[in-house]
């Protein structure tokens, strides 16, 4: 197996996510007044925890976030592109960016991670899907094995930025010496 599908993981994640943290501070002061308008029914906390995560506790989060992807594809590497959880890491990567254009199409408009997500995201999973395939090692890829790699991309995001959150607290309230 080529090295370039395994570790090719945290190089197209990082260029996709640099386009995110460039674009969280103004999306959000920009877009959430209007999407709180057009959809009312989402809870108020979400429209709060959107607002209140500026760049830096964002970028805190896409280090942590790093920190499993880079996990991921040091897994894969070792087992030749076998390892169920760089496949599952690989499998939500490609997903996540289907949910971006879902975001994207559901707001009518861009949403952090869109513009990469077509062209790099979507079409890096499925080019190392293939060179897995043809080197007999893609797992098969069931439901099951999607909801899978769709869960690892939210628990792995939700955990990054609760501690995130947390760590940018304590500095935030750490006394100066």
């Amino acid at each position: 197996m080529r090295a370039d599908v395994t570790i090719g993981l945290p190089a197209a994640w990082t260029v996709h996510d640099l386009e995110e943290v460039a674009t969280v501070p103004g999306w959000a002061r920009e877009r959430v007044p209007v999407l709180r308008q057009r959809f009312p029914r989402v809870p108020e906390r979400m429209w709060q925890l959107m607002e209140s995560t500026g760049g830096g506790e964002f970028a805190v989060a896409v280090a942590g976030m790093a920190a499993v992807t880079a996990a991921a594809a040091a897994d894969g590497y070792r087992t030749g592109g076998r390892s169920a959880f760089y496949q599952a890491a690989l499998n939500g990567f490609g997903l996540h960016g289907l949910v971006h254009l879902a975001q994207a199409a559901t707001v009518r408009g861009h949403t952090r991670g869109a513009v990469t997500s077509p062209l790099l995201v979507i079409p890096f999973t499925l080019w190392a899907r293939g060179r897995l395939r043809g080197a007999g090692v893609l797992r098969p890829t069931r439901p099951r094995e999607a909801v899978q790699g769709l869960a690892l991309a939210a628990v792995a995001t939700v955990g990054s930025h609760m501690a995130a959150r947390q760590l940018v607290r304590r500095v935030r309230t750490a006394p100066r010496t």
